[in-house]
Order: C-alpha cells, then sequence, then structure tokens
C-alpha cells in the first residue's frame, strides 16, 4: 500500500477500549504446546481495529497498547489441527487444510480476565477517496454505535472480544521483557514479516514504526503460532 500519510502524523491516534473473559496471543517459536505473550500482539489489536471498521483504502498502524488490568494465566486443553499451513502460505491464501482428519488435543496457557486500550494511527492509501479525518470519524462512530463487519477476538476466536470507547484508567503498574514479536506481514506473493523486541514499560507496550524485516522466530510455523489466528 502506497501512503499518504505515513509521514508526520497529523492527527492523535484513535483509540479504543477491549476486554474479554480470556486470551491467547501465541508466541512463534514454541512448537508443541501453545504458550500467549503477557500481552495483546500488534497483529492481534489490528486484526480487532479490521473487526470493527476495515476498508481497502487504508491500513491500521497500532503505536500503543495498555494493559488494564493484571496479568492472569490459565492452563486449557483445546481441540486443535496439526495440518497447518506455513505463515506465508496462510498470508496467500495458499492451499486448504483438513481439520477433520487431522485433529489432536493439546494444551494451551491463556490469559483470563483482560481489558486493553488500544492506540492506532490511520494510514490512507494514494487511491482513497476520503481523507484520514473522515475515516477516523467513521470509526469512532461505529465504537459508539457498537458496530462491526464481524465480532472481534482476542488472539483466537473462542475468545471474543467486547470494545468500547476508552476511558482514562491508569495501565497496570508491570514492566516485562516480552522477546521478539511480529510487527507487521507484508501480504503478496511471496508474504514478508516484520519484526521487533517487545517491552512492555509500565503496563505499556510501545510499538516502533518500522520492524525488522526477516524470518523471525518460527516464521516458517503457522499463523496460529504468530498471535493472528
Amino acid at each position: 500500500m502506497v501512503s499518504r500519510s505515513s509521514g508526520a502524523r497529523k492527527h492523535p491516534p484513535v483509540v479504543v477500549q477491549v476486554k474479554g473473559e480470556g486470551a491467547l496471543f501465541t508466541r512463534p517459536e514454541l512448537r508443541v504446546e501453545r504458550v500467549t505473550y503477557p500481552v495483546m500482539t500488534p497483529s492481534a489489536a489490528t486484526g480487532i481495529l479490521d473487526a470493527i471498521f476495515w476498508k481497502p483504502e487504508f491500513r491500521w498502524v497500532p503505536v500503543k497498547i495498555e494493559v488494564l488490568r493484571p496479568i492472569q494465566q490459565f492452563t486449557l486443553r483445546r481441540n486443535e489441527t496439526h495440518d497447518l499451513p506455513s505463515l506465508a502460505d496462510a498470508a496467500s491464501n495458499g492451499r486448504r487444510i483438513d481439520t477433520v482428519g487431522n485433529r489432536d488435543q493439546r494444551s494451551a496457557v491463556c490469559l483470563r480476565d483482560v481489558e486493553y486500550r488500544i492506540h492506532a494511527q490511520v494510514e490512507v492509501a494514494s487511491h482513497a477517496d476520503k481523507t484520514e479525518a473522515a475515516y477516523r470519524d467513521q470509526f469512532r462512530r461505529r465504537v459508539e454505535r457498537g458496530a462491526c463487519y464481524q465480532y472481534p477476538f482476542l488472539g483466537t476466536r473462542e475468545f471474543p472480544a467486547t470494545f468500547f470507547a476508552a476511558d482514562d484508567r491508569a495501565p497496570i503498574g508491570d514492566t516485562i521483557d516480552l522477546g521478539i514479536m511480529l510487527h507487521r506481514i507484508h501480504y503478496g506473493s511471496p508474504s514478508r514479516f516484520d519484526w521487533f523486541t517487545a517491552r512492555l514499560e509500565a503496563g505499556v507496550l510501545h510499538i516502533p514504526a518500522q520492524g525488522i524485516p526477516g524470518t523471525g522466530p518460527g516464521a516458517d510455523l503457522t499463523a496460529a503460532s504468530a498471535g493472528v489466528a
């Protein structure tokens, strides 16, 4: 996407708050059992924003995620298929998978009782017929009405998310090194992936404007293993 708004930002980020009873933002380097990151990933945040409001004329650029509830984990047994596409195949819709004939039961370490405040910019494409401000206003109206194109979820579809206008509560005070995290998927043939070294600072995950191109940990694994499915 060629952007006409990726230079100096004229507007503050849009903000939306989300919560749910559980979440699973899977670490890509763990191959057998799913283990969640302690916080929401940028790709999961983008998925929630797209579920609320999506147009081909712009893309969401998450810049900050605030953690509003204490980080709590629990273990869950889940039915999963072991016939999973690679990240590149999933990004390009490259092949079908057999979910019935290749099903296993696996453990997953998930998050309990979560709430986040997502801050994101609107990056408008060169072919867009509206301004950044127009798309921002449409998003705010949809949040106020509770409207969405599809129901958003917190990492996986079994953990639905409720979204609403943001309040001004302070984030939690935790500071945690999170390791390597998926920054962005560049869809195409072949698809490319950007990564970054993530750190939660006093309850806030700051997302850099640019990630580091590369395969990253477990990029040959499934789309689910990047916190995007």
